[in-house]
C-alpha cells in the first residue's frame, strides 16, 4: 500500500528520542525550549511556543487574541474542521470566506468584499485565519492590509506550510500576522508524532500562550501577586489548559528540523515528476503563485469536466490498486454540525466546487521513485 502522507525518520531521530528516555526529563525539561528556538528561528520568528497539537495552538492563540462569546472569527471552509472549531471552544461564533479557485486559499478579493459589508452591519471579525492549503501561503501581504485597515487579528493556520515561503519570506515570520500555527502530526512535513507550534513576534502574545499551556500557572517570582511566599510557591493567575509538549516529542522536532529544508526540497521534486508525468489529463493541476514557494504537504488534482471517470470513481479504483489516495477536504460549511449551525449548500460555491472533483495524490519525502511511478502510471491507465 502506498499512503498518501508518511512520516520519515532517521536513526538520528530515534537517538534523539532514546537520549530523552535515559535523560531526568520525560516532559517539561529542556528539549522542549531547544525545539522553540530552533523552529522559531528557522521560520524567523522571535518567540516559539510548543505545544502537544496545532488544534490546542488554534485554541490558546484565540484565547490569546481575546476572542470571546460576542465575537466573530472568520476562516476558510476548505480546511480541516479544527481552524473553526478554535473559535467555538472560546465561545464565538463562526463564519467563512470563499476560496481562490486557483489556489484554493481563503480569497482576498472576497475577503475584501465581506469585510465591507461587515462594517456597514457593524459586525466586523476579531480575528481572522487564513490557511495555507497544501503548504502554499495565502496572500498574506493582501490579508495584513486589510487586517491594518479594519482593525482584526490575524492567526495563520500553517499547519501544511512550515518550510513555505511567501514574497521570499519564510511562513511563521508573523509578517502580516499576530500569529502562526505549525502542525507536526505524521503526515505533515516534520513530525513530532503528535504536536504544534505558535510563533509570534510579540513578547506579550508568548507570554500569554506559555501561561494557557500550562494552566494558567505562574511560576516566574516577578510575576506574581504575592511574594515572598517561599520557592514553592506558583499561582494560577488565569484559566488554562494542560496543553504542553513532551521531551520527547521536541527532540524528535529538534531533529527533524535539522532535514526540514531536504523534506521540501524533495516534495518539490516529486510535485515536478508529478507534473510531467499527469501532462495530458482531464486533470486541473495545481498552480502555484509566483510569490509562493510551497511546502507541498498535500498534491491535490481535479477531475476536469468531461474525464471518463468520477472522483468516487477514480478514488475507489486507486485504492484498489494500493494507491491510498484520500480527498482534503469536505468544506468545513457542509459537515452536519455546521449546517445546524445555519451554513448550507451553495453557501461557498468555490470552495463546494473543487471539493466535488478534488483527489490527493500520494506525496511525502520518503515516497519513492519507482512507487509514483506506480502512481502515475496507475492514474494514466484509469483516465486516458
Amino acid at each position: 500500500m502506498i499512503p498518501y502522507g508518511h512520516q520519515s525518520i532517521s536513526d538520528a531521530d530515534i537517538d534523539a528520542v532514546v537520549q530523552v528516555l535515559r535523560s531526568k526529563f520525560l516532559t517539561q525539561g529542556p528539549k522542549v525550549e531547544e525545539f522553540e528556538r530552533a523552529a522559531s528561528e528557522h521560520v524567523g520568528a522571535l518567540h516559539g511556543v510548543a505545544v502537544n497539537s496545532a488544534t490546542s495552538a488554534l485554541h490558546m492563540a484565540c484565547l490569546a487574541l481575546g476572542l470571546g462569546p460576542s465575537d466573530w472569527l472568520w476562516t476558510s471552509p476548505n480546511s480541516f474542521v479544527a481552524s473553526a472549531n478554535c473559535a467555538l471552544y472560546c465561545g464565538a461564533s463562526v463564519d467563512f470566506v470563499d476560496v481562490d479557485p486557483l489556489t484554493y486559499n481563503l480569497c482576498p478579493k472576497a475577503l475584501a468584499s465581506k469585510l465591507e459589508k461587515a462594517k456597514a452591519r457593524g459586525c466586523l471579525p476579531k480575528v481572522v485565519v487564513p490557511v495555507h492549503f497544501a503548504g502554499q501561503s495565502c496572500d498574506m501581504a493582501a490579508i495584513g492590509s486589510l487586517a491594518k485597515h479594519y482593525g482584526f487579528s490575524v492567526v495563520e493556520d500553517a499547519s501544511h506550510a512550515i518550510g513555505a515561503r511567501w514574497q521570499g519570506l519564510q511562513v511563521g515570520a508573523c509578517r502580516h500576522s499576530d500569529i502562526t500555527v505549525f502542525s507536526f502530526h505524521p503526515v505533515k512535513i516534520i513530525t513530532t508524532a503528535e504536536g504544534g507550534l505558535l510563533t509570534t513576534n510579540s513578547a506579550q502574545i508568548a507570554e500569554r500562550l506559555v501561561a494557557l499551556r500550562a494552566h494558567g500557572v505562574i511560576k516566574e517570582t516577578s510575576r506574581l501577586e504575592r511574594q515572598d511566599e517561599g520557592a514553592w510557591y506558583y499561582e494560577q493567575q488565569s484559566l488554562g489548559f494542560n496543553y504542553r509538549m513532551t521531551d520527547m516529542q521536541a527532540a524528535l522536532g529538534v531533529s527533524q528540523v535539522t532535514r526540514l529544508d531536504q523534506f521540501v526540497k524533495r516534495r518539490h521534486y516529486l510535485a515536478a515528476r508529478y507534473e510531467e508525468g499527469l501532462k495530458g489529463l482531464p486533470l486541473t493541476l495545481p498552480w502555484q503563485h509566483p510569490d509562493g514557494y510551497s511546502a507541498f504537504h498535500l498534491y491535490v488534482v481535479q477531475l476536469a469536466d468531461g474525464a471518463c471517470l468520477q472522483r468516487r470513481e477514480l478514488f475507489d479504483a486507486m485504492r484498489q490498486a494500493g494507491v491510498l489516495v484520500h480527498v482534503h477536504y469536505i468544506p468545513i460549511h457542509l459537515q452536519p454540525y455546521y449546517q445546524r449551525l445555519g451554513f448550507t449548500q451553495g453557501d461557498f460555491p468555490n470552495a463546494e466546487t473543487y471539493y466535488e472533483r478534488a483527489i490527493s495524490l500520494p506525496l511525502y519525502a520518503g515516497l519513492s521513485d519507482t512507487d509514483q511511478n506506480f502512481v502515475i502510471t496507475e492514474v494514466r491507465r484509469l483516465l486516458q
